[in-house]
């Protein structure tokens, strides 16, 4: 039988404005036909602030844009444990069914043994409280954490060893083109949303099409998966508002099934 083909939801990470409201967020998006939004709880939905949560929500299916995912900056390992609660009674009234969650506070190269297990337990039992209520954990992808390579990325994932956990995945900042489908590509089981965004070549913000070829053959990478991922936009130049639309109709072209790389 035929490959079924993914669905490659198209979103964008409410952190690309941080600077304006939570309904101004949902307008933009909704504006530049981007259905699906993580809220960040950084601002939009601060943890433990229920009414706030359950507000966004409602407004989101008011404008027809659905929550993708809670992005909270909880570092398992490092953050107190019982910090974690409160953020996912968040995601339970934003009605995420994921929450990112990020691998410590230490590079794999400079975490010790000793941290490292203190990420691996941290996640287990973070996992095991999200599971009971149907959501799910997925790891930011991020330097300065236990997820900074594809390496240890798969080593921590099969540490923790919980079907609730998975990963984000973002291009490393300096990687080239090919390297950078390459990581995707070793990590690719485990993941279920990609950080969509042009940094080059640390981090200046550009438009979506400045790296076209990396993100044409990405895209390629998550159709050819055969199933479904969250693709959200994430920075744009200027943190403009205005320029959310024009890397919005890129994003929906990178997406689409009859796009191919040149």
């Amino acid at each position: 039988m035929p490959a079924t083909s993914p669905k490659i939801h198209s979103g964008m990470c409410s952190v690309t404005l941080r600077q304006e409201s939570a309904l101004a967020v949902l307008d933009v998006a909704a504006r530049a036909g981007l259905h699906r939004i993580e809220w960040g709880a950084d601002v939009h939905v601060p943890p433990g602030e229920i009414r706030a949560a359950a507000d966004v929500r409602d407004a989101g299916r008011d404008r027809g844009v659905m929550v993708a995912s809670y992005g909270s900056y909880h570092r398992v390992g490092s953050d107190p444990a019982d910090d974690f609660p409160a953020v996912l009674a968040s995601a339970v009234a934003l009605g995420a069914p994921r929450v990112r969650i990020w691998a410590g506070a230490l590079g794999s190269a400079q975490a010790s043994a000793d941290q490292r297990r203190a990420v691996v337990t941290a996640t287990r039992a973070a996992a095991q409280r999200a599971a009971d209520v149907g959501v799910t954990l997925a790891f930011e992808y991020h330097s300065g954490t236990l997820t900074d390579t594809a390496a240890s990325t798969l080593r921590l994932l099969a540490e923790v060893d919980h079907p609730a956990v998975r990963t984000y995945w973002q291009p490393p900042l300096d990687l080239p083109d090919a390297a950078a489908v390459a990581d995707l590509r070793q990590v690719l089981p485990w993941v279920d949303a990609v950080h969509v965004f042009s940094w080059w070549p640390r981090y200046e913000r550009l438009p979506l099409t400045a790296r076209d070829r990396l993100w044409s053959d990405v895209f390629a990478v998550l159709r050819a998966a055969g199933r479904d991922f969250d693709a959200l936009l994430e920075f744009v130049v200027d943190d403009d508002p205005d320029h959310v639309a024009t890397d919005a109709a890129s994003l929906a072209r990178l997406a689409s099934a009859d796009h191919h790389a040149r």
